[in-house]
């Protein structure tokens, strides 16, 4: 077989593999880079059903929109590129966002969060460029490491507007998102 017949072993191959041997692993690939994020612990998935339940609470999850975790957004920073973040608030209808292996355009999200794990620098510093650059309005990034709550917003020029919530404070997440959703990071850091 020549060379220019063979298969070219891309990123998205190696992610594949990554899903099949090891269920659980999410793998992602931003700015070229294969990222592999271990299964959660149980504060990380307790988090975040809390928050799913709070965000379906609020009525984020009807005809016009859906709370979902673990679902792909395609970016625009990579041939390959594509993040899943732990959890979203996409439009609806989504057929017509899916771009491939299933991920959606940016434009479906209202809203991605992260909730910090052992790759915490990941979603700190190369998910806020990626996010910002690829046009998600709200970055929500429940840092657990650092105990606080960064709240991005207004994405432009590839960069965001940042708010941090320490320990003790309560805030509303941005009403762009659709609703009213008061949290408190002691409360989310609890979990």
């Amino acid at each position: 077989m020549s060379a220019k017949n063979a298969h070219q072993y891309s990123l998205l191959d190696a992610a594949d593999q990554i899903f099949e041997k090891l269920p659980g692993f999410r793998p992602e690939v931003l700015r070229g880079e294969l990222i592999v994020t271990p299964l959660p612990d149980i504060a990380h998935a307790a988090m975040l059903s809390d928050l799913l339940l709070l965000l379906i609470g609020a009525g984020l999850h009807n005809d016009e929109v859906s709370a979902v975790q673990r679902v792909g957004v395609w970016l625009p920073t990579g041939e390959h590129d594509f993040a899943v973040p732990d959890l979203s608030l996409v439009e609806r209808p989504w057929d017509d966002s899916h771009v491939t292996y299933n991920c959606y355009e940016p434009a479906a999200f209202r809203m991605v969060l992260e909730v910090t794990s052992l790759t915490w620098q990941t979603d700190l510093r190369t998910k806020v460029d990626v996010y910002a650059e690829a046009g998600i309005p709200v970055y929500v990034i429940v840092d657990r490491e650092h105990r606080r709550v960064h709240i991005l917003t207004n994405p432009h020029n590839g960069a965001y507007d940042r708010t941090i919530h320490g320990p003790g404070a309560i805030f509303t997440l941005p009403r762009s998102i659709g609703a009213d959703v008061e949290l408190s990071v002691d409360a989310l850091l609890q979990a």
